[in-house]
C-alpha cells in the first residue's frame, strides 16, 4: 500500500496533468476553452474532491483495502477523463 501522502500526490498530479492536457489540446486547435473542455475540467475537479474525501475517511473497516480501492478508482476515472480529452482533438 502506498502512503496516504503519496496517494494524495498521485491524485493531484494525475488530475493536474489531465487539466493541462485539456489546455494543450484546446490551444493546438486554436481555440479558447470550449464547452466540452470546461465539462472535462469540471469532471476533474469533482473527481478530485471525491477521491480526496475518500482518502480522508478514517472510519473504515480495512484502511489498506479502502486506499487500494481509491487508487484503483483514480486509475479508472483518469482513463475515462483521458479518453474524453482525446475526443477533443
Amino acid at each position: 500500500m502506498a502512503s496516504v501522502r503519496g496517494l494524495k500526490k498521485d491524485i493531484n498530479n494525475v488530475l493536474g496533468d489531465i487539466i493541462e492536457a485539456v489546455y494543450i489540446v484546446e490551444a493546438s486547435n486554436g481555440t479558447t476553452i470550449s464547452k466540452e473542455g470546461e465539462g472535462i475540467i469540471d469532471n476533474v475537479f469533482s473527481t478530485f474532491e471525491d477521491l480526496i474525501a475518500k482518502v480522508n475517511q478514517r472510519k473504515v473497516e480495512n484502511r489498506k483495502a479502502h486506499l487500494n480501492n481509491v487508487k484503483n478508482e483514480l486509475e479508472t476515472k483518469a482513463r475515462d477523463l483521458v479518453e474524453q480529452v482525446n475526443k477533443l482533438g
